[in-house]
């Protein structure tokens, strides 16, 4: 391999390592199949193989919570164990499902599909009518989001001869009427965005072949997908049109029984979720309309048929403030459910519309620290009586799965995860660091009491796309990190969406160098708090969290002692030009153009990567079905740093998707991988 350091700022598409993009290369999986040798030979072997063993047996106890989602009177969940590797699809009534260890029925082993097909098959997605007994099924190849489609019987557990199919592509389909899909997929020619996503809606009407399907919408290429979403808690029979002008704007179309479409005059950067006459919103920035103005993240509701009528006479559903913001807002049995963080603490309100005011009451009866997750039970809003599902969970309590009957009944536990580590001693703390412009981020440190000065550290972030990240309980982390004496930290840096919209536009675009140095801080403080020392600090980002590690590598390198990257993303030059990358723009900026390029490649660690630095060890690891990121990220900077002379591994299984693995045993390998490097590499001697 050449040493040479291309490409260069001025010229960042010159690169001697573009090859390694050819997915399925000869020369490529070469470079692949000899790099997993070398990582695997190097972290594999029998600890490896014991720690893998220990945590796929957590991934596939029987006693996990099966999570749910009801359909008419059912109860549907897609199960996986040992036993179980791609799923079982099954069903129980909820009477049952209260039961300690239900009765369920088969629907679909995907097992004996794949098996029977010789397809590397995973069930992705199933979409249903209210009282049909027919369901379309989303089958993926190795995790890939790319999914086939096929529809499925449910009274005879079986795929209807001769209906609807459709060959691999990104996107889907939802159910118009019991012959008429509407369909949102990149199949066929010129249907495509250059994200790669569904540039039509369809009509597919049944019997008929698919490149005859009427389009009723399309959109153009540089905008990021089209999708249509069948919306049955009217009246009459109406469709939702999502116009996805980019990822945090879209342009929204109410297509009626008719076929007749009309735009709604809203702004574009929006959440918008509508139940029969009335529709809830939430505002990314401020606007102003009719003499008011409405601050950005407000929520605003009001009936459907007066705004078409000409009215802006909203209701304010909820304001900001600037460490109190909106998660999500939903429908369910008629009423807005807003989830809320106030100081990174969960909060839930329940708004119920009327003809002359909305009503506002505090969901009881939830812990207000750790995490709660709320979610409808019914997965169509017209069959919801108003049941909420709730998980309940901090980084030293497994989950709870609460039943609020109507949502506003005392929670009941319907399952309790088990404990999967022994958490005696072990304590969780909330902390703050200083940025380099004196913005304050949050932390959240789990581990034993009291600072050693030099505790083996796991720092993980994410720092984008509004994504809050919440101190969940891991069982990986807990057994393999945590129970061995390990502290664990997790950190809310700007880029999220802890805080609202502020907090999240001052780290993308020109601001992602900030949440990286938000990272960089927290780092720091545990140094100056006395927990540890800067080469006992082992890191790890994902995806999004890919460019945040090259960034501690190149920029921060001496505030760690390892660090491990993900399913990445890392040159900035090429990413609009692999994969789903174009339809990131929003967040990053566009590299083809010279002002955007300008901070793009201030966090192009592809570029910057200098030789003769004293860059801490890195493994890249990445899957060849990640169809979402380009796996030609982690190849190549891998093979640049290696060729620089540094000490940088590399990791790719064949199947995960953007994910670690399409089973729990592929999971459970990828990360131990990660935490066996880890640990070797800041002189951790784990012996488990």
């Amino acid at each position: 391999m050449s040493v040479d350091d291309r490409p260069t700022l001025s010229a960042p598409d010159d690169d001697p390592w573009l090859w390694l993009e050819e997915i399925e290369g000869k020369q490529a999986l070469d470079f692949v199949t000899r790099q997993n040798s070398l990582t695997l030979d190097a972290f594999g072997g029998a600890a490896f193989a014991r720690d893998r063993d220990i945590l796929a047996a957590i991934y596939d106890r029987p006693d996990n919570i099966p999570y749910v989602s009801r359909r008419g009177t059912e109860l549907h969940n897609l199960w996986k164990d040992a036993t179980n590797p791609r799923g079982l699809w099954r069903k129980t009534s909820l009477a049952e499902f209260r039961k300690p260890h239900p009765t369920w029925e088969i629907m679909l082993d995907v097992d004996q599909l794949a098996a029977r097909e010789g397809e590397d098959w995973l069930l992705s997605g199933i979409t249903t009518q209210p009282g049909s007994a027919r369901a379309i099924l989303g089958l993926s190849r190795g995790g890939s989001d790319a999914v086939t489609l096929r529809e499925f019987d449910l009274d005879t557990k079986s795929f209807v001869a001769d209906g609807f199919a459709l060959s691999e592509a990104k996107g889907g389909a939802d159910w118009l009427d019991a012959d008429t899909l509407l369909l949102s997929s990149a199949h066929g020619e010129g249907m495509a965005t250059s994200s790669g996503y569904s540039r039509t809606v369809r009509l597919w009407r049944r019997g008929q072949p698919v490149d005859q399907a009427q389009v009723i919408i399309e959109t153009t290429a540089d905008h990021m997908a089209i999708s249509g979403i069948v919306d049955d808690t009217a009246a009459a029979p109406r469709s939702w049109i999502v116009d996805q002008i980019d990822f945090f704007n879209h342009a929204l179309w109410l297509r009626d029984a008719d076929g007749a479409t009309t735009k709604l005059d809203l702004p574009t950067g929006i959440w918008l979720q509508a139940h029969g006459d009335w529709f809830a919103m939430k505002l990314r920035e401020a606007w102003s309309i009719e003499g008011r103005t409405y601050a950005a993240d407000t929520v605003l509701g009001m009936p459907l048929s007066a705004f078409l009528a000409g009215s802006r006479d909203f209701a304010v559903l909820f304001e900001p403030e600037s460490r109190r913001a909106l998660q999500g807002l939903f429908w369910a049995g008629g009423r807005l459910v807003l989830s809320i963080l106030d100081e990174l603490q969960p909060r839930f309100e329940i708004c119920t519309p009327s003809v002359t005011s909305w009503s506002r009451e505090s969901l009881g009866g939830l812990p207000q620290i750790g995490v709660v997750d709320i979610w409808p039970l019914d997965r169509h809003p017209s069959e919801s009586n108003g049941d909420l599902l709730a998980n309940v969970q901090d980084p030293l309590t497994p989950p709870s799965l609460l039943l609020m009957e109507r949502g506003v009944a005392s929670p009941t536990v319907l399952k309790q995860a088990p404990k999967t580590f022994n958490a005696d001693g072990l304590v969780v703390t909330q902390h703050e660091a200083i940025s380099i412009d004196g913005e304050r981020i949050p932390y959240v440190q789990t581990g034993p009491a009291g600072e050693t000065g030099d505790a083996p550290v796991y720092m993980s972030a994410y720092g984008g796309f509004a994504h809050s990240v919440k101190p969940y309980y891991n069982p990986s982390l807990g057994k393999l990190w945590l129970e061995r004496g390990g502290t664990t930290v997790q950190a809310n840096l700007r880029g999220g969406g802890e805080f609202g919209t502020r907090w999240h536009d001052a780290g993308r675009l020109a601001g992602k160098k900030l949440s990286h140095d938000d990272f960089a801080a927290v780092a720091a403080d545990l140094v100056r708090r006395g927990v540890t020392t800067a080469k006992r600090i082992a890191a790890q980002g994902g995806s999004n969290g890919g460019i945040l590690i090259t960034n501690m590598l190149v920029r921060y390198p001496e505030r760690f002692g390892a660090l491990f990257c993900t399913i990445p993303l890392i040159d900035m030059r090429r990413y609009t030009k692999l994969l789903a990358g174009a339809s990131w723009i929003a967040e990053y900026g566009d590299p083809d153009k010279p002002e955007e390029w300008d901070w793009l490649k201030s966090y192009s660690a592809y570029h910057n990567v200098k030789a003769g630095q004293p860059y801490p060890p890195i493994l890249i690891a990445t899957t060849r079905r990640d169809d979402r990121v380009h796996p030609g990220h982690a190849r190549k900077m891998a093979a640049k740093l290696q060729a620089m002379g540094y000490e940088a591994w590399f990791y790719e299984p064949e199947a995960g998707g953007h994910g670690y693995g399409k089973d729990n045993k592929e999971r459970a390998g990828f990360e131990v991988i990660g935490f066996r490097f880890l640990k070797d590499k800041i002189g951790w001697k784990d012996e488990g």
